[in-house]
């Protein structure tokens, strides 16, 4: 028997179960009220998820490698692999039937429907919105471009307050840096909370700050910044994590602190990187910007959920170029200073 691995265990167990769940669900056809019987549905995921995990191992145990197994492949094996037809092998089967399960579920669960596409009715009220959006009206440009505005600065804020913090959180969310009894326990919390911070969009994050400090455009700065802290500091500590060991081995050497280690030995490894990944934030915050002003958080989207809800087509293609232009002439601008950076 190969060396079992815990990581294609798990992997394997998810698709295996998955594609179990999905034949249960096939044959019983269970009623709504079976669906949301919580206990019976999680009891029933985590037996199939170890019932999957067995067969995980069986199957290693018989020298059949598994999707979970090959992903998780040293480069060289892979590599050695690398002339075996996909379809030759058993986890090249299993990765096609998963993917091909997952694709024909998900077009079942969005009720993908090419009648509702090329229904005349709903192709015909479509065209009427276009026509409104495609003539625009002008005599808005004025105030668009005075929310739009707003929106820069409610971007450039949130990403200038979240760099120092960010920085800071970079190198103890860095597991070559957080090693030993005390400072992995804080690697593993810090990285975590990260982790849970960024899966929550800004969207949600605008809603809880509408709630706390009102509708308006401190909210969205503030839902910005959060979400803008959890996404570089993860960024910066996957920059600091693929660093040259050599001038950190070099420098600790000459009985340097772990401070002067991080700051003359990572610091200058990393800067130029951090800078480029910083003015691509602030290009993905003024996005973001137009977005969370939808649910209360300023700026252009609050205009813009202003005039869709009532169905004014004309001024909401006014502000719809303002947006484009903005976001494109940005968009360029923050190319140029990243191609400058590197």
């Amino acid at each position: 028997m190969k060396n079992f691995n815990l990581k294609s265990m798990v992997f394997d167990g998810i698709t295996i179960a998955f594609l179990f769940l999905v034949v249960i669900v096939v044959v019983t056809n269970p009623t709504e009220e079976q669906q949301l019987n919580l206990s019976f549905n999680a009891s029933l995921a985590g037996l199939l998820f170890l019932f999957s995990g067995v067969i995980s191992w069986v199957l290693n145990h018989f020298n059949i490698r598994t999707w979970g197994e090959q992903i998780f492949l040293p480069p060289q094996k892979k590599a050695v692999d690398a002339e075996v037809p996909l379809l030759k092998t058993f986890w090249g089967w299993q990765a096609l039937i998963v993917l091909i399960t997952t694709f024909i579920v998900g077009l079942v669960k969005t009720k993908f429907s090419f009648y509702e596409l090329s229904n005349p009715d709903g192709f015909a009220g479509a065209m009427r919105l276009f026509q409104g959006i495609f003539n625009p009206d002008w005599t808005l440009l004025p105030k668009a471009v005075l929310n739009i505005i707003e929106t820069i600065f409610m971007a450039f804020i949130a990403t200038a307050l979240a760099i120092p913090i960010a920085f800071v959180f970079s190198f103890l969310a860095a597991k070559n840096i957080m090693k030993g009894p005390v400072a992995f326990p804080v690697y593993l919390i810090l990285r975590t909370l990260l982790n849970v911070t960024r899966s929550v969009e800004a969207l949600i994050w605008a809603i809880i700050f509408s709630v706390w400090v009102g509708i308006g455009p401190f909210a969205g700065m503030m839902a910005l910044m959060i979400h803008s802290i959890a996404s570089l500091a993860k960024q910066y500590s996957e920059m600091v994590e693929s660093v040259n060991e050599g001038p950190i081995e070099g420098i600790l050497s000459t009985g340097a602190t772990r401070l002067q280690m991080v700051w003359f030995a990572i610091v200058p490894q990393v800067i130029l990187p951090y800078i480029s990944f910083t003015v691509y934030r602030w290009d993905i915050n003024v996005r973001m910007a137009t977005i969370i002003g939808l649910v209360g958080g300023g700026g252009i989207g609050t205009l813009l959920i202003q005039y869709q809800g009532q169905a004014m087509w004309p001024q909401v293609g006014c502000i719809i170029v303002v947006i484009a232009v903005v976001v494109w002439l940005l968009d360029q601008a923050s190319a140029y200073l990243r191609e400058a950076l590197k």
